[in-house]
């Protein structure tokens, strides 16, 4: 496969300078951002059906990898909660070896298809859930039984992969692939390939994001006010939002308690208990909710 190959270009790159080889390195991190580009019609196509599903409050995501590809999948996925407010009981990470697999390596654990199984059973998944599998072989054998159980029970299923052939694209209904080629050092997924898997992922979870109205006028307005930088961001997006002054905008967001998109609907003058109600009608989407204080609904 692709990512096992060996590079006839680098077969002697342990000989060459280090800026050489540190050269190389970064055009290869180069093609691995062009691999994802050009899978931008299958990512927003994944993101927009994912977002119909996660609509449904009981909808959760679901990660899971082996190896470099799952550490990389979860690091995408904790993310999701200071970013966007997202909450961490609809996130479900499925590791290969478990959690203790995060820094420490569990290499055999990828093999068993059975594990991979019953994780996804034990999470107990239905039609809202969308479960994302990586694995830059495409033929890990937890992280495919783990997809195809997580399709069986009715999940939308995505999976992400550096092979054409991948079984785990053929298993995921939306499959993703980021054709990275072989990397300058034989094997090491972590390089190029891992690469890829991380724009992807960023580039796949915002893109839902978006889609769920997490996002406004590219603010993050879902976003936890859980430190003083924080803080002070939240203040300069209510500010923005509602085009009022600091003082104003600090004040909203403490009478919001700490709520972006209601401090922004107080700075607009509307009484708490109607920002509130209208936030809550517009299913928290703060341009509709605005888009229907500005009609009079």
């Amino acid at each position: 496969m692709p990512t096992e190959g060996i590079s006839a270009r680098y077969a002697d790159v342990d000989l060459w300078p280090t800026r050489d080889a540190v050269a190389a390195m970064l055009e290869g991190q180069l093609a691995a951002a062009a691999a994802v580009a050009a899978q931008a019609d299958p990512l927003a196509a994944a993101a927009e059906a994912a977002a119909a599903r996660l609509a449904d409050p009981a909808g959760r995501l679901v990660y899971v990898g082996a190896g470099a590809s799952g550490r990389i999948a979860v690091q995408d996925g904790v993310e999701l909660g200071p970013t966007y407010d997202w909450p961490s009981e609809r996130l479900v990470y499925a590791l290969a070896g478990g959690t203790g697999a995060l820094n420490s390596s569990a290499e055999g654990a990828e093999d068993d298809a059975q594990q991979g199984m019953a994780a996804m059973r034990q999470a107990a998944l239905g039609s809202a859930d969308v479960v994302i599998g990586v694995a830059a072989s495409g033929a890990t054998p937890y992280t495919v039984a783990a997809v195809r159980e997580a399709a069986s029970a009715g999940a939308l299923t995505v999976g992400l992969s550096s092979n054409a052939a991948a079984v785990l694209l053929q298993a995921a209904a939306h499959p993703i692939l980021l054709e990275t080629g072989p990397e300058i050092v034989a094997g090491s997924t972590r390089m190029k390939a891992g690469t890829a898997q991380k724009i992807a992922l960023n580039v796949l979870s915002t893109a839902i994001m978006l889609r769920l109205g997490r996002v406004y006028k590219g603010l993050m307005v879902d976003m936890r006010v859980s430190n003083r930088k924080l803080r002070d961001r939240a203040v300069g997006m209510v500010g923005e939002i509602s085009r009022i002054d600091r003082a104003a905008a600090e004040n909203a967001l403490e009478q919001a308690g700490g709520d972006i998109k209601l401090a922004a609907l107080l700075g607009l003058g509307l009484e708490p208990r109607r920002a509130a109600d209208l936030l809550r009608e517009a299913g928290h989407n703060l341009r509709v909710a605005m888009s229907r204080m500005a009609g009079g609904d």
